[in-house]
């Protein structure tokens, strides 16, 4: 690939096929833009690598979590004797979970 990014930075960066388009105040741009020259990337680069990071940070504190021995046996204790439904659980599961309540 001879492209001038690639002559410029001697990198191939995989082919982008998917636009965002952002609206922000020109005093975050500015930090953005900042940050980036700090790092030695464009604002592009420096943005998909922020928010690339963040979104793993984020799913991953949805499925990974760590326990110290005691914790874990805690846990697993409270997975196989689980508490008998009550009034309050019944409330609960019969909500709208806010993923749905987003998507309306």
């Amino acid at each position: 690939m001879d492209t001038a990014a690639t002559k410029r930075t001697g990198r191939v960066r995989p082919r982008r096929d998917a636009t965002i388009n952002l609206r922000l105040s020109e005093k975050v741009k500015t930090l953005i833009d900042t940050a980036a020259a700090a790092l030695g990337k464009t604002r592009t680069e420096f943005m998909i690598d922020s928010a690339r990071k963040h979104a793993m940070d984020v799913l991953l504190d949805q499925r990974l979590f760590e326990l110290e021995d005691e914790q874990w046996a805690a846990f697993t204790a409270a997975l196989d004797n689980p508490p008998l439904p009550n009034e309050r659980l019944r409330k609960l599961m019969a909500r709208t979970p806010p993923w749905e309540r987003l998507a309306r």
